[in-house]
């Protein structure tokens, strides 16, 4: 908290300010500033931030045009040097998955992301497959042993690649984890440290995979974001791309068990999304999915 008061001390200096810490975050420390009557969140970021492929100053341009397009907090301060960002507090509330299953809540949800997935370019890249090397190698550059479940998966990883060819790039969030997303009135997505250009599909397969979907939910998810019925190859590639946000997700873990100084059960959280893929890949369609004609 100290650092949190001396940093509130610096972008508002000689205001009354109130400081009280947000839950939830993993990489960062997030805080709720009052200062004037008007509510911000102050992200302070994680050390080492760099290692995980965070730009913060994609970060911030992300965040600008979310805003800009609808979908995200208004951005009001940018500290590169320091790590911190600053975004207008939104008033709203969470939505439970259960909730994110619901048809109107879908469409909703399929609005925001198409308004992101729309808007003008960002810069920065983010390809799932680059992202998962990049781990191993900067896991093992740190003494961290990759666990010999990265063999298969990246050979799954790669057929993937083969099957889907390349897509267009639009501006992706990355990072759809239930608590990044706010119901106030319009629903909006916070926290874009792993925004960039990439593939929609991604974006889809990971709001799905990290909210439990079924491939009927998928299914309305799709409608919703093209608004037509879809089967045939939509759906493939929402349930092969699954596949890759938990590998991210994964490697992800075993990297921050070998960097991270916070008390959080990384290799647990690699475990998990390791297992969740090979759920994913013992479904009966999966195979079909990557037998397809390229």
């Amino acid at each position: 908290m100290d650092a949190a008061l001396a940093a509130v001390e610096r972008l508002w200096p000689g205001r009354r300010a109130t400081v009280s810490e947000l839950g939830g975050g993993i990489t960062n420390r997030n805080y709720k500033v009052g200062v004037g009557g008007d509510f911000f969140v102050l992200r302070m970021g994680g050390a080492k931030a760099e290692r995980l492929g965070i730009d913060r100053a994609v970060e911030h341009a992300a965040g600008k045009r979310a805003h800009e397009v609808g979908v995200g907090p208004e951005v009001v301060a940018f500290e590169p040097d320091e790590g911190w960002l600053v975004s207008r507090f939104i008033e709203g509330r969470p939505i439970s998955p259960e909730e994110m299953r619901r048809p109107e809540v879908l469409q909703r949800v399929a609005a925001t992301l198409r308004a992101f997935h729309s808007a003008a370019p960002i810069p920065g890249r983010f390809d799932a497959w680059a992202v998962v090397q990049v781990y191993r190698e900067t896991a093992r550059a740190h003494g961290v042993e990759v666990p010999p479940a990265f063999g298969a998966a990246w050979e799954v990883a790669q057929r993937i690649r083969s099957v889907r060819g390349e897509r267009e790039l639009v501006p992706c969030h990355n990072d759809l984890l239930n608590a990044n997303f706010v119901d106030d009135g319009s629903i909006r997505i916070v926290d874009w440290e792993y925004a960039g250009m990439g593939d929609r599909f991604f974006d889809l397969a990971n709001f799905s995979v990290n909210h439990e979907f079924e491939i009927d939910d998928d299914r309305r998810l799709l409608g919703a974001y093209f608004g037509v019925e879809h089967e045939g190859d939509d759906v493939a590639d929402l349930r092969l791309m699954r596949y890759m946000s938990d590998f991210r997700e994964a490697m992800w873990g075993v990297l921050q068990s070998g960097i991270s100084d916070l008390d959080f059960d990384f290799n647990g959280y690699a475990t998990r999304h390791f297992a969740r893929m090979e759920g994913t890949a013992s479904d009966p369609d999966f195979e079909r999915y990557l037998s397809r004609p390229s």
